[in-house]
């Protein structure tokens, strides 16, 4: 049920799918920064253990 856009229907789809793409990317970065600091904490914590004996 899309209305209809007339000769800016190129415009608006480019528009929503661009807008799709670059939160598809924020999430993907989101998650990979996550996941990277979660893996540098657990470094950290397991030197912090080993040397505090």
């Amino acid at each position: 049920m899309m209305p209809d856009l007339g000769k800016y229907a190129v415009a608006v789809l480019g528009s929503y799918l661009a807008t799709a793409l670059l939160i598809a990317a924020l999430v993907a970065l989101t998650l990979w920064q996550s996941a990277r600091m979660k893996r540098a904490l657990s470094e950290v914590e397991a030197r912090q253990g080993k040397s505090d004996g």
